[in-house]
């Protein structure tokens, strides 16, 4: 019950929804005759949170202060040690990103955008540590394959050996993974792959389930050395849905703090 109150609370705090009832409100507002002025600043409080939340640099500027709170784990140099941090792991987990169904499609296909990039930088780190055991995350509907299925056969289209592949089929959020996989590690360290935008939240959470967790983000969204563009200065969904992944974090962070799990 708590995951659907949760779930559905998220919903109708994202940026659309917000700016969508605060537009609906002041229209009813002004066509009522009730209050006029407030009615019209409620259009237009709601017109520009979207506006705002639609512009390309808000939306980078929102997801880079959430990417930066962990560092990433540097490419590895032929011919030298891996880093103390990422030798002494010994599972390396991948959350849940989301797949589609399509028969014939390879699993790497298959695998949303997020998803392959958290898998492909998983696989990086497994070849860099072959004692390490990959744990793939992720439930499924009814009749269909697991999340955690597909990402073990796009880990084994990209030369994994299957038998280093643990499933944990069953969780249905991010608590959920990380208190599976911190069953599953038993104490040994854990590098949890995830986007660079969840990592903070990710973290978090694996931390308060007792995980010795390393933060490997992946999947960046913004960068801090790309040049300017004309398209940065433009306005879209794209920028909206990267606000509204951002502010969902926050709202997830601010969540497991009340919680006492942040």
């Amino acid at each position: 019950m708590l995951f659907w109150l949760k779930k559905f609370i998220s919903f109708w705090l994202m940026p659309l929804q917000v700016g969508l009832l605060l537009v609906v409100a002041g229209i009813w507002l002004i066509r009522r005759g009730r209050r006029p002025r407030l009615g019209r600043t409620l259009v237009f409080a709601g017109a520009g949170l979207v506006l705002v939340l639609s512009q390309s640099l808000v939306s980078k500027a929102l997801t880079r202060s959430l990417q930066d709170r962990h560092p990433p784990v540097a490419e590895f140099t032929p011919g030298q040690p891996v880093p103390d941090a990422v030798a002494r792991v010994r599972f390396i987990a991948v959350l849940g990103g989301g797949n589609g169904f399509s028969p014939g499609v390879a699993a790497t296909n298959l695998l949303s955008s997020s998803a392959i990039s958290r898998l492909t930088e998983a696989v990086r780190i497994a070849r860099a540590v072959p004692e390490a055991r990959l744990v793939m995350t992720g439930g499924g509907p009814a009749g269909k394959p697991t999340h955690a299925a597909v990402l073990a056969r796009a880990a084994v289209q990209l030369g994994i050996d299957p038998r280093r592949i643990i499933l944990s089929e069953d969780g249905r959020d991010t608590e959920d993974e990380a208190n599976r996989v911190a069953r599953i590690a038993g104490g040994a360290p854990v590098a949890v792959v995830t986007s660079a935008w969840h990592q903070p939240r990710a973290m978090a959470l694996f931390r308060a389930a007792g995980a010795d967790a390393l933060a490997c983000p992946s999947d960046y969204r913004a960068h801090h050395d790309d040049p300017l563009s004309f398209d940065d200065f433009l306005f879209g969904f794209d920028a909206l849905g990267g606000s509204s992944l951002a502010i969902r974090e926050r709202i997830g962070l601010l969540w497991i703090t009340l919680r006492g799990k942040g």
